[in-house]
Protein backbone atom coordinates (compact mmCIF):
# COMPACT_ATOMS: atom_id res chain seq x y z
CA UNK A 1 0.00 0.00 0.00
CA UNK A 2 1.64 3.40 -1.12
CA UNK A 3 1.53 5.77 2.14
CA UNK A 4 0.86 9.58 1.79
CA UNK A 5 2.76 13.03 2.30
CA UNK A 6 1.07 12.94 5.16
CA UNK A 7 2.51 9.67 6.71
CA UNK A 8 5.47 9.72 5.19
CA UNK A 9 6.53 13.11 6.64
CA UNK A 10 4.72 12.92 10.34
CA UNK A 11 4.40 9.05 10.85
CA UNK A 12 1.91 6.22 11.03
CA UNK A 13 0.89 7.31 14.66
CA UNK A 14 -0.05 10.72 13.57
CA UNK A 15 -1.92 9.66 10.53
CA UNK A 16 -3.70 7.37 12.66
CA UNK A 17 -4.62 10.09 15.44
CA UNK A 18 -5.65 12.58 12.64
CA UNK A 19 -7.91 10.10 10.98
CA UNK A 20 -9.52 9.42 14.23
CA UNK A 21 -10.86 12.58 14.88
CA UNK A 22 -11.73 13.18 11.12
CA UNK A 23 -14.27 10.01 12.30
CA UNK A 24 -15.54 12.03 15.10
CA UNK A 25 -16.61 14.92 13.52
CA UNK A 26 -18.41 13.00 10.79
CA UNK A 27 -20.19 11.27 13.52
CA UNK A 28 -21.04 14.37 15.25
CA UNK A 29 -22.61 15.69 12.15
CA UNK A 30 -24.48 12.87 11.25
CA UNK A 31 -25.78 13.09 14.76
CA UNK A 32 -26.80 16.26 14.46
CA UNK A 33 -28.65 15.79 11.17
CA UNK A 34 -30.79 12.85 12.53
CA UNK A 35 -31.83 15.55 15.57
CA UNK A 36 -32.91 18.27 13.03
CA UNK A 37 -34.77 15.49 10.64
CA UNK A 38 -36.80 13.82 14.28
CA UNK A 39 -37.71 17.36 15.38
CA UNK A 40 -39.38 18.49 11.86
CA UNK A 41 -41.44 15.12 11.83
CA UNK A 42 -42.37 15.44 15.48
CA UNK A 43 -43.36 18.90 13.91
CA UNK A 44 -45.57 17.65 10.99
CA UNK A 45 -47.33 14.94 12.96
CA UNK A 46 -48.38 17.05 15.92
CA UNK A 47 -48.32 20.66 14.91
CA UNK A 48 -49.66 20.84 11.91
CA UNK A 49 -53.24 21.33 12.71
CA UNK A 50 -51.88 24.10 15.24
CA UNK A 51 -50.16 26.17 12.42
CA UNK A 52 -53.02 25.85 10.29
CA UNK A 53 -55.10 27.42 13.66
CA UNK A 54 -52.95 29.95 14.12
CA UNK A 55 -53.65 33.89 12.90
CA UNK A 56 -49.87 34.27 13.71
CA UNK A 57 -46.74 33.08 11.97
CA UNK A 58 -44.77 29.73 13.09
CA UNK A 59 -41.63 29.82 12.66
CA UNK A 60 -39.77 26.30 12.65
CA UNK A 61 -36.36 25.55 15.08
CA UNK A 62 -37.27 28.17 16.64
CA UNK A 63 -38.52 28.03 20.50
CA UNK A 64 -42.27 30.12 20.82
CA UNK A 65 -42.66 32.90 23.23
CA UNK A 66 -44.07 32.65 26.13
CA UNK A 67 -47.75 34.07 26.36
CA UNK A 68 -47.93 37.57 27.12
CA UNK A 69 -49.53 38.26 30.81
CA UNK A 70 -52.36 40.11 29.37
CA UNK A 71 -53.87 37.13 26.82
CA UNK A 72 -55.50 34.97 29.82
CA UNK A 73 -57.96 37.70 31.04
CA UNK A 74 -58.64 38.51 27.49
CA UNK A 75 -59.67 35.20 26.62
CA UNK A 76 -61.88 34.82 29.74
CA UNK A 77 -63.61 37.87 28.96
CA UNK A 78 -64.18 37.34 25.50
CA UNK A 79 -65.42 33.74 26.51
CA UNK A 80 -67.84 35.74 28.92
CA UNK A 81 -69.40 38.01 26.40
CA UNK A 82 -70.11 34.72 23.95
CA UNK A 83 -71.69 33.14 26.78
CA UNK A 84 -74.24 36.06 27.22
CA UNK A 85 -74.34 36.80 23.65
CA UNK A 86 -75.55 33.23 22.81
CA UNK A 87 -77.31 31.77 26.33
CA UNK A 88 -79.12 34.80 27.74
CA UNK A 89 -80.89 35.45 24.70
CA UNK A 90 -81.89 31.83 24.40
CA UNK A 91 -82.89 31.76 28.28
CA UNK A 92 -85.09 34.69 27.52
CA UNK A 93 -86.58 33.68 24.37
CA UNK A 94 -87.83 29.83 25.30
CA UNK A 95 -89.95 30.59 27.88
CA UNK A 96 -92.29 33.56 25.29
CA UNK A 97 -91.85 30.72 22.52
CA UNK A 98 -94.00 28.74 24.92
CA UNK A 99 -96.41 30.88 25.72
CA UNK A 100 -96.70 31.84 22.29
CA UNK A 101 -97.40 27.82 21.63
CA UNK A 102 -99.67 27.77 24.10
CA UNK A 103 -101.60 31.28 23.24
CA UNK A 104 -101.85 29.67 19.77
CA UNK A 105 -102.90 26.15 21.06
CA UNK A 106 -105.25 27.76 23.64
CA UNK A 107 -106.61 30.11 20.30
CA UNK A 108 -107.40 27.11 18.07
CA UNK A 109 -109.26 25.05 20.92
CA UNK A 110 -111.14 28.40 21.49
CA UNK A 111 -112.03 28.86 17.59
CA UNK A 112 -112.64 25.24 17.40
CA UNK A 113 -115.12 25.74 20.64
CA UNK A 114 -116.81 29.09 19.08
CA UNK A 115 -117.30 27.17 15.93
CA UNK A 116 -119.41 24.65 17.97
CA UNK A 117 -121.27 26.71 20.78
CA UNK A 118 -123.37 28.66 18.24
CA UNK A 119 -126.54 27.42 19.81
CA UNK A 120 -129.58 27.67 17.83
CA UNK A 121 -133.25 29.12 19.69
CA UNK A 122 -136.02 26.37 20.38
CA UNK A 123 -138.20 25.34 17.67
CA UNK A 124 -142.08 26.03 18.27
CA UNK A 125 -141.85 22.54 15.51
CA UNK A 126 -140.60 19.79 13.65
CA UNK A 127 -140.55 19.59 9.63
CA UNK A 128 -140.74 16.19 8.30
CA UNK A 129 -138.57 15.83 4.89
CA UNK A 130 -138.53 13.07 2.82
CA UNK A 131 -135.03 12.10 2.18
CA UNK A 132 -134.16 11.34 -0.96
CA UNK A 133 -131.00 9.22 -0.74
CA UNK A 134 -132.34 6.74 2.44
CA UNK A 135 -136.39 7.06 0.99
CA UNK A 136 -136.60 7.76 4.82
CA UNK A 137 -138.89 10.61 6.44
CA UNK A 138 -137.05 13.03 8.91
CA UNK A 139 -138.74 14.97 11.91
CA UNK A 140 -136.16 17.98 12.19
CA UNK A 141 -136.64 20.78 13.96
CA UNK A 142 -137.49 24.08 12.36
CA UNK A 143 -134.25 25.98 13.27
CA UNK A 144 -132.17 23.06 12.19
CA UNK A 145 -134.35 22.99 9.03
CA UNK A 146 -133.85 26.50 8.05
CA UNK A 147 -129.71 25.84 8.49
CA UNK A 148 -129.68 22.89 6.11
CA UNK A 149 -131.65 25.08 3.72
CA UNK A 150 -129.78 28.17 3.88
CA UNK A 151 -126.46 26.58 3.69
CA UNK A 152 -127.59 24.33 0.61
CA UNK A 153 -129.67 27.43 -1.23
CA UNK A 154 -126.99 30.03 -0.48
CA UNK A 155 -123.26 30.25 -1.08
CA UNK A 156 -121.59 30.51 3.03
CA UNK A 157 -119.21 33.50 1.54
CA UNK A 158 -122.29 35.58 1.06
CA UNK A 159 -122.35 38.08 3.22
CA UNK A 160 -124.22 37.48 6.77
CA UNK A 161 -126.70 39.83 6.66
CA UNK A 162 -127.78 38.25 3.02
CA UNK A 163 -127.59 35.07 4.66
CA UNK A 164 -129.98 36.29 7.51
CA UNK A 165 -132.08 37.26 4.69
CA UNK A 166 -132.27 33.91 3.25
CA UNK A 167 -133.14 32.94 6.43
CA UNK A 168 -136.24 35.12 6.45
CA UNK A 169 -137.17 33.43 3.15
CA UNK A 170 -136.81 29.79 4.04
CA UNK A 171 -138.24 29.80 7.35
CA UNK A 172 -141.38 31.83 5.78
CA UNK A 173 -141.37 28.88 2.64
CA UNK A 174 -141.86 26.10 5.12
CA UNK A 175 -144.42 28.04 7.64
CA UNK A 176 -146.43 29.04 4.54
CA UNK A 177 -146.02 25.76 2.98
CA UNK A 178 -147.65 23.68 6.44
CA UNK A 179 -150.19 26.09 6.78
CA UNK A 180 -151.32 26.23 2.87
CA UNK A 181 -149.23 23.71 1.00
CA UNK A 182 -149.99 20.56 -0.37
CA UNK A 183 -148.50 17.57 1.73
CA UNK A 184 -147.96 14.07 1.52
CA UNK A 185 -149.19 11.28 4.23
CA UNK A 186 -145.32 10.88 4.42
CA UNK A 187 -144.09 14.29 4.55
CA UNK A 188 -144.11 17.79 4.53
CA UNK A 189 -141.96 18.62 1.62
CA UNK A 190 -138.70 16.94 -0.17
CA UNK A 191 -134.85 18.11 0.18
CA UNK A 192 -135.23 18.95 -3.55
CA UNK A 193 -135.67 22.19 -5.61
CA UNK A 194 -139.57 20.80 -5.14
CA UNK A 195 -139.98 22.37 -2.65
CA UNK A 196 -136.89 23.65 -0.62
CA UNK A 197 -133.25 22.11 -1.20
CA UNK A 198 -131.94 20.68 2.23
CA UNK A 199 -128.86 18.97 3.44
CA UNK A 200 -127.55 17.82 6.71
CA UNK A 201 -124.37 17.68 8.38
CA UNK A 202 -122.78 14.87 6.96
CA UNK A 203 -123.44 15.93 3.69
CA UNK A 204 -122.32 19.55 4.35
CA UNK A 205 -118.99 18.00 5.96
CA UNK A 206 -119.14 16.02 2.72
CA UNK A 207 -119.08 19.15 0.77
CA UNK A 208 -117.66 21.77 2.01
CA UNK A 209 -114.49 19.71 3.42
CA UNK A 210 -112.01 21.69 5.62
CA UNK A 211 -114.02 24.86 5.75
CA UNK A 212 -117.15 23.14 6.95
CA UNK A 213 -116.42 24.74 10.67
CA UNK A 214 -116.34 28.53 9.97
CA UNK A 215 -119.23 27.83 7.10
CA UNK A 216 -121.59 26.36 9.32
CA UNK A 217 -120.93 28.72 12.05
CA UNK A 218 -121.73 31.66 9.94
CA UNK A 219 -125.07 30.62 8.96
CA UNK A 220 -125.98 29.22 12.16
CA UNK A 221 -125.33 32.97 13.31
CA UNK A 222 -127.42 34.19 10.77
CA UNK A 223 -130.21 31.68 11.33
CA UNK A 224 -130.01 32.54 15.68
CA UNK A 225 -129.97 36.38 15.23
CA UNK A 226 -133.64 35.73 13.21
CA UNK A 227 -134.76 33.10 15.53
CA UNK A 228 -138.49 32.84 13.86
CA UNK A 229 -138.89 35.60 12.37
CA UNK A 230 -141.31 35.31 9.26
CA UNK A 231 -142.58 37.46 6.32
CA UNK A 232 -146.40 38.24 6.20
CA UNK A 233 -148.47 40.26 3.75
CA UNK A 234 -151.36 41.39 5.47
CA UNK A 235 -150.95 39.15 8.66
CA UNK A 236 -150.38 35.89 6.32
CA UNK A 237 -146.93 34.43 5.38
CA UNK A 238 -146.44 35.17 2.01
CA UNK A 239 -144.40 33.08 -0.59
CA UNK A 240 -140.94 33.94 -0.67
CA UNK A 241 -139.84 33.64 -3.76
CA UNK A 242 -136.02 33.59 -4.68
CA UNK A 243 -133.50 33.16 -7.16
CA UNK A 244 -129.97 33.48 -7.98
CA UNK A 245 -129.18 36.01 -10.22
CA UNK A 246 -131.65 38.33 -12.20
CA UNK A 247 -130.58 40.68 -15.61
CA UNK A 248 -130.90 43.65 -13.98
CA UNK A 249 -134.53 43.79 -12.80
CA UNK A 250 -136.82 41.16 -11.11
CA UNK A 251 -139.99 39.60 -12.72
CA UNK A 252 -143.56 40.18 -11.96
CA UNK A 253 -145.01 37.20 -10.62
CA UNK A 254 -147.99 37.21 -13.37
CA UNK A 255 -145.26 37.41 -16.17
CA UNK A 256 -143.86 34.42 -15.31
CA UNK A 257 -146.18 32.04 -13.27
CA UNK A 258 -150.35 32.79 -13.91
CA UNK A 259 -150.89 34.79 -10.23
CA UNK A 260 -150.48 38.07 -9.80
CA UNK A 261 -149.06 38.61 -6.02
CA UNK A 262 -148.93 42.47 -4.77
CA UNK A 263 -145.95 41.59 -2.77
CA UNK A 264 -143.55 40.00 -5.64
CA UNK A 265 -143.26 43.22 -8.12
CA UNK A 266 -140.50 44.13 -10.60
CA UNK A 267 -137.43 46.19 -9.01
CA UNK A 268 -134.22 47.04 -10.69
CA UNK A 269 -131.14 44.89 -9.53
CA UNK A 270 -128.22 46.77 -10.54
CA UNK A 271 -126.28 44.08 -8.38
CA UNK A 272 -126.51 41.21 -10.13
CA UNK A 273 -124.21 41.93 -13.37
CA UNK A 274 -121.20 41.39 -10.79
CA UNK A 275 -122.30 37.98 -10.68
CA UNK A 276 -120.19 35.03 -12.49
CA UNK A 277 -123.70 33.69 -13.55
CA UNK A 278 -124.98 36.96 -15.44
CA UNK A 279 -124.51 35.52 -18.70
CA UNK A 280 -124.33 32.38 -20.28
CA UNK A 281 -124.46 31.24 -23.80
CA UNK A 282 -125.78 27.58 -25.83
CA UNK A 283 -125.84 26.86 -29.33
CA UNK A 284 -128.22 24.34 -30.77
CA UNK A 285 -128.42 22.76 -34.31
CA UNK A 286 -131.44 23.21 -36.42
CA UNK A 287 -132.66 19.82 -35.36
CA UNK A 288 -131.46 19.95 -31.85
CA UNK A 289 -134.30 23.50 -31.86
CA UNK A 290 -137.29 21.36 -33.59
CA UNK A 291 -136.83 18.42 -30.84
CA UNK A 292 -136.55 20.86 -27.93
CA UNK A 293 -139.48 22.76 -29.12
CA UNK A 294 -141.14 19.73 -30.50
CA UNK A 295 -141.91 21.49 -33.51
CA UNK A 296 -140.88 20.92 -37.45
CA UNK A 297 -139.37 23.98 -39.11
CA UNK A 298 -139.22 24.55 -42.41
CA UNK A 299 -135.66 24.35 -44.28
CA UNK A 300 -134.60 28.04 -44.42
CA UNK A 301 -132.34 30.56 -43.05
CA UNK A 302 -132.76 32.44 -41.63
CA UNK A 303 -135.88 31.35 -40.00
CA UNK A 304 -138.73 34.12 -38.93
CA UNK A 305 -138.22 35.21 -35.29
CA UNK A 306 -140.59 37.38 -33.36
CA UNK A 307 -139.89 38.37 -29.67
CA UNK A 308 -141.85 40.23 -27.23
CA UNK A 309 -140.43 41.30 -23.77
CA UNK A 310 -142.14 41.93 -20.59
CA UNK A 311 -140.99 45.08 -17.96
CA UNK A 312 -138.53 43.24 -16.81
CA UNK A 313 -136.72 43.06 -20.20
CA UNK A 314 -137.84 39.07 -20.29
CA UNK A 315 -139.26 37.82 -23.17
CA UNK A 316 -142.45 37.11 -22.61
CA UNK A 317 -143.68 35.42 -26.25
CA UNK A 318 -141.63 33.90 -28.66
CA UNK A 319 -143.37 33.58 -32.84
CA UNK A 320 -141.08 31.48 -34.75
CA UNK A 321 -142.25 29.90 -38.54
CA UNK A 322 -145.91 31.42 -36.98
CA UNK A 323 -145.83 29.16 -33.58
CA UNK A 324 -146.04 30.48 -30.01
CA UNK A 325 -144.46 30.07 -27.05
CA UNK A 326 -143.75 31.81 -23.74
CA UNK A 327 -140.59 32.67 -22.75
CA UNK A 328 -140.96 30.57 -19.86
CA UNK A 329 -141.61 27.68 -22.15
CA UNK A 330 -138.38 28.38 -23.97
CA UNK A 331 -136.45 28.83 -21.25
CA UNK A 332 -137.25 24.99 -19.69
CA UNK A 333 -137.50 22.93 -23.06
CA UNK A 334 -134.09 24.44 -23.81
CA UNK A 335 -132.81 24.78 -20.85
CA UNK A 336 -131.74 28.12 -20.25
CA UNK A 337 -130.25 29.43 -17.24
CA UNK A 338 -133.15 32.34 -17.88
CA UNK A 339 -135.60 33.64 -19.67
CA UNK A 340 -134.31 37.01 -21.20
CA UNK A 341 -132.90 35.63 -24.23
CA UNK A 342 -131.63 36.62 -27.56
CA UNK A 343 -131.33 34.47 -30.55
CA UNK A 344 -128.50 34.47 -33.05
CA UNK A 345 -128.34 32.76 -36.20
CA UNK A 346 -125.62 31.15 -38.14
CA UNK A 347 -125.97 28.69 -40.92
CA UNK A 348 -128.32 25.73 -39.55
CA UNK A 349 -127.32 27.05 -35.88
CA UNK A 350 -128.99 28.91 -33.27
CA UNK A 351 -126.81 30.78 -30.50
CA UNK A 352 -129.06 31.85 -27.16
CA UNK A 353 -127.48 34.29 -24.73
CA UNK A 354 -129.27 34.78 -22.00
CA UNK A 355 -128.75 37.55 -18.90
CA UNK A 356 -129.32 36.03 -15.46
CA UNK A 357 -130.16 32.66 -13.60
CA UNK A 358 -133.24 31.98 -12.18
CA UNK A 359 -137.21 32.43 -12.86
CA UNK A 360 -136.33 36.52 -11.50
CA UNK A 361 -139.24 36.36 -9.22
CA UNK A 362 -138.94 38.03 -6.02
CA UNK A 363 -135.24 38.38 -4.13
CA UNK A 364 -132.23 38.29 -5.94
CA UNK A 365 -129.39 36.44 -4.10
CA UNK A 366 -126.35 38.02 -5.71
CA UNK A 367 -128.56 41.14 -5.43
CA UNK A 368 -129.03 40.39 -1.69
CA UNK A 369 -125.73 40.08 -1.30
CA UNK A 370 -124.75 43.62 -3.45
CA UNK A 371 -126.68 45.45 -1.08
CA UNK A 372 -125.41 43.67 2.23
CA UNK A 373 -122.06 44.92 0.61
CA UNK A 374 -123.14 48.39 0.42
CA UNK A 375 -124.35 48.23 4.16
CA UNK A 376 -127.93 47.47 3.96
CA UNK A 377 -129.03 44.69 6.75
CA UNK A 378 -131.12 41.88 6.16
CA UNK A 379 -134.66 43.99 6.55
CA UNK A 380 -133.49 46.78 4.28
CA UNK A 381 -132.78 43.45 1.62
CA UNK A 382 -135.89 41.89 2.28
CA UNK A 383 -138.27 44.92 2.23
CA UNK A 384 -136.69 45.88 -1.26
CA UNK A 385 -137.16 43.07 -2.62
CA UNK A 386 -141.00 42.18 -1.37
CA UNK A 387 -142.98 45.14 -1.40
CA UNK A 388 -145.22 45.87 1.74
CA UNK A 389 -144.31 42.66 3.68
CA UNK A 390 -143.81 42.90 7.47
CA UNK A 391 -141.33 40.85 9.71
CA UNK A 392 -143.34 39.05 11.94
CA UNK A 393 -143.31 35.85 14.38
CA UNK A 394 -144.33 32.28 13.82
CA UNK A 395 -145.84 32.20 17.39
CA UNK A 396 -148.02 35.42 15.79
CA UNK A 397 -148.83 34.27 12.76
CA UNK A 398 -149.13 30.29 13.15
CA UNK A 399 -150.33 29.95 16.25
CA UNK A 400 -151.93 26.72 15.37
CA UNK A 401 -148.64 25.18 13.99
CA UNK A 402 -147.03 25.83 17.62
CA UNK A 403 -150.04 24.28 19.60
CA UNK A 404 -148.78 20.85 17.61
Amino acid sequence: MKKTQFQQKHGAKAWKKRNSNLMKKIKSKQQSSLKKQHSTERLTRNDTLAIFKSKKPYYLNKKPKSPSKWRLPTVILLSSLLTIILVIPTLIVVPFGKDNQEQQSTGAIENEEAASSVELGSSPFSVSVMRTASDEVEGIPLEEYVVGVVASEMPADFEKEALKAQSLAARTYIVNHKLHGESTEKSDVTDTVQHQVYKDNYQLRKQWGSDYDWKINKIKEAVAETEGEILTYKESPITPAFFSTSNGYTENSEDYWENELPYLRSVESPWDENSPKFLDQKTFTFGQLEAALEIDLPNQTPLPIELTRTDSKRVGKLQIDGKTFSGRDVREKLELRSSDFTIEQKNDHFIFTTKGFGHGIGMSQYGANGMAKEGKNYKDIVNYYYKDVKISTVNETAPTLVSK
